[in-house]
């Protein structure tokens, strides 16, 4: 099976920075497990990539051995305001579609800034990846892993301390290689 740059490198960026810096600390058991669905879409026809995050919805509820997808989106929201645009649109969706409290929808962008933070903190690394992605997770699924984890509310202050320990310099420096094997591979 011959697999796109964008989906090897998201791939990648899960094995080599989430899991490697336990940004989600539930992320490697799903790796070891082969219960993540990568999937590409163009997202220039807003319509389309929303339709086809209706469709994963529909295959989480009737494939329970896929634990969660990324909807990786290979062109069309680059620029990063365009992209909160759709997911503004992605959510809204979902709630009409009854997806709400079914599956949580996770944000992320090679240049995701979170609201109030300056560009170049490293905390926003947390969120950043190669590709804009849309990524569904079973909300029942996320509410067992959080019961079960020691300090579930003290993990996004964790990552946050992991991302500005590292600093901005290599953080950049490892998105771009990751971006940069896209180039090599397409």
């Amino acid at each position: 099976m011959t697999t796109s740059a964008p989906l090897a490198s998201t791939r990648a960026w899960i094995e080599t920075f989430v899991v490697a810096h336990d940004i989600c600390p539930f992320a490697g058991r799903e790796v070891a497990r082969d219960t993540i669905r990568y999937v590409e879409a163009p997202a220039g026809d807003w319509e389309a990539v929303l339709l086809r995050l209706i469709q994963e919805c529909q295959r989480l509820d009737d494939e329970p051995g896929i634990e969660t997808t990324l909807l990786v989106l290979t062109s069309g929201v680059e620029d990063f305001d365009d992209y909160l645009d759709l997911l503004a649109i992605a959510e809204a969706l979902m709630v009409e579609q009854g997806y709400e409290g079914v599956y949580q929808l996770a944000s992320f962008h090679p240049d995701y800034c979170f609201e109030d933070a300056e560009p170049e903190d490293p905390a926003n690394f947390t969120n950043r990846s190669p590709w804009p992605m849309l990524h569904l997770l079973r909300e029942a699924s996320v509410e067992q892993a959080v019961a079960h984890h020691a300090d579930a509310e003290a993990i996004p202050e964790r990552n946050i301390a992991e991302m500005r320990r590292v600093g901005h310099a290599q953080l950049s420096r490892r998105l771009a290689d990751l971006q940069a094997q896209n180039a090599d591979e397409a």
